[in-house]
């Protein structure tokens, strides 16, 4: 079906950050961003943790709550930016005491508790280099990664260090430090709480080059070890006018982002730019759980919300009866991120919430976002919307692997609307990645002629809003037709029975590949054939030859742990195959 584009909404008292898109994207500058920020006292520089936390620590923001973190329990623990601050000297103190210097790698395992965002905070005022991991890792997608990221120390809990780390241990010889959060079990470990109290509660930052390496995000490929994405303090320019410009952010919101920092969400909007705007940012220990979830957008008065498609389906699940029961009256902006977000699920927000759900687009290697539904412009559902001011996007020409056609060291840049190409970037913003941490070959890869590659395919429309259709090598090559998944599932989604789906190519000697999908039922919907013929029927009158021949029903579709759909895996498994890199797999949203 045609989905109608949903107006902008009034905004009560501010006005939007953006108001003008063509206005912003002739007068931004990175220059005019940077000058938004303080920079080091005494031009030595920019540190992130100075921008996120000590300027306002110094200023009339001191007071204010920076972080309030839900235990699994309920309780609430406050940290305002002056105790932000403290504790980040104190944690930079200890790693000062470690002989950890500028460079080396500090990596977390733990789940979303205070010591993470103290240590993440306080490893970049140290200039060290931050790593999250997600706390579902197992023990070996965890030993490559520490090994891969050259790890000096592990900030981690007794019983992820138990279960995760003491079977390694001895595999990991430049693993010096474990700091344990908690009560350490282990004589090779040392206790985070009294190492923090033993230290100064004073630190001085050190001079920060905008060019040093802060974090390390590693990112998995399809197939082959996982990539160690490189950023730099300076990224912190681009966290900031990006939330900005795409989530609206100003000092007296109450933010919440529900990507664990083991994700580059959780660390790029989940630390490091809601600080930066000197707002209170909300973090929950707890899984993802409907009631749990209404109830602190309620009691905390959250205003602005960043979430993953995969967690707005589920909430779709439960009916609007159950939202309409706690007061969201103080929600004035939702986005999404993780996968592109379904037209429904766009227009649900709107139905059931009271307000849109704006999709945006970006990757581990751009570090921040790129493309976004603007608080101040129409959304198209379904749409990715435009780039930031500050992003040139394009598409270019594409050979039969989905991929870029590269001939000479040149490609083909399509103009016409409504045309797909790889959708690419001009390189210049400053949270770009600056490469694959000991990988310049694939570093290398990633680049040709002027942009950078995304491997994503997207089309875009006269209007400049950009669609996305699929992964390059998620590409559905059926009957001389190429279908993007992501066109088959939101057509899926639409059928009331529907939760979710997941759609892939199978090997066909005819058609090369028939188009196959997996669905998830809502509750009280079974899974018969009648049900799945209907489905077939539903989806071929809305996409007619490149429907799915094949429906699965299955309930617990593959994700990773920032919520995509894991469609190499659907495959791997119809097909018998191993299923590459799973490491990152897991049921939260």
């Amino acid at each position: 079906m045609a989905w109608e584009p949903i107006r902008k909404q009034p905004q009560p008292g501010k006005p939007y950050n953006l108001t003008d898109y063509d206005q912003a994207v002739r007068e931004f500058s990175w220059d005019q961003a940077r000058a938004a920020l303080d920079g080091l006292p005494g031009g030595r520089g920019v540190n992130i943790c100075h921008e996120a936390v000590d300027r306002h620590a110094a200023g009339p923001r001191a007071a204010v709550t920076a972080l309030r973190c839900i235990a699994r329990d309920g309780t609430v623990t406050d940290l305002s930016y002056a105790d932000l601050r403290a504790q980040t000297n104190r944690f930079a103190n200890v790693l000062r005491s470690l002989g950890v210097a500028k460079g080396d790698r500090v990596f977390s395992l733990l789940g979303r508790v205070p010591a993470l965002y103290i240590a993440a905070l306080g490893t970049l005022k140290n200039t060290s280099v931050f790593s999250p991991l997600f706390p579902a890792f197992g023990p070996e997608p965890i030993r490559e990664r520490l090994s891969l990221g050259d790890a000096k120390v592990l900030v981690t809990s007794p019983q992820l260090y138990e279960r995760r780390i003491a079977p390694i241990r001895d595999s990991l010889p430049g693993l010096e430090h474990v700091l344990v959060a908690g009560e350490p079990e282990d004589q090779k470990t040392t206790g985070l709480a009294e190492a923090l109290a033993a230290s100064s509660d004073e630190f001085d930052i050190p001079p920060t080059d905008p060019e040093d390496m802060a974090l390390l995000h590693f990112t998995s490929g399809t197939t082959g070890t996982p990539k160690g994405a490189v950023h730099v303090h300076e990224a912190v320019v681009a966290h900031h006018a990006t939330a900005a410009f795409a989530l609206d952010l100003r000092p007296d919101d109450v933010f919440w982002c529900t990507a664990d920092p083991g994700w580059v969400t959780g660390t790029s909007y989940g630390i490091i730019a809601p600080l930066t705007h000197g707002l209170t940012l909300v973090t929950d220990a707890a899984e993802f759980e409907a009631r749990r979830w209404y109830q602190i957008l309620a009691d905390q008065r959250v205003t602005v919300w960043y979430t993953a498609p995969t967690a707005i389906r589920m909430l779709m699940r439960y009916g609007p009866e159950l939202p309409a029961s706690y007061d969201l009256s103080a929600l004035r902006f939702i986005a999404s991120v993780g996968e592109a977000l379904n037209p429904e699920a766009v227009v649900w927000g709107q139905r059931t919430l009271g307000r849109p759900i704006h999709d945006n687009w970006w990757q581990t290697e751009t570090g921040a976002i790129m493309i976004s539904n603007f608080a101040s412009m129409e959304i198209r559902p379904g749409s990715m919307g435009r780039p930031l001011p500050g992003i040139t996007a394009g598409l270019l020409k594409r050979g039969e692997d989905g991929r870029a056609m590269v001939t000479g060291g040149q490609v083909t840049e399509i103009t016409a609307p409504d045309t797909e190409g790889e959708l690419a970037l001009r390189p210049g913003w400053p949270s770009m990645f600056r490469g694959y941490l000991h990988d310049d070959e694939r570093y290398a890869e990633a680049f040709a002629d002027g942009w950078y590659l995304s491997g994503d395919v997207a089309r875009r429309d006269r209007d400049g809003y950009y669609w996305f259709v699929a992964r390059a090598d998620d590409v559905i090559k059926s009957a001389g037709h190429l279908v993007g998944p992501f066109e088959v599932e939101s057509v899926l989604m639409e059928h009331p029975a529907v939760a979710e789906a997941g759609v892939i190519g199978k090997p066909d000697p005819v058609a090369g590949e028939l188009v196959k999908a997996f669905v998830s039922l809502k509750p009280g919907r079974e899974p018969t054939d009648d049900l799945r013929l209907e489905l077939i029927g539903f989806a071929r009158q809305r996409l007619g030859a490149v429907a799915p021949k094949e429906i699965d029903f299955d309930q617990h579709l593959p994700h990773t742990q920032s919520g995509k759909v894991m469609r190499r895996v659907l495959k791997a498994r119809e097909l018998g195959l191993a299923a590459g890199d799973v490491s990152t797999m897991g049921e939260s949203a």
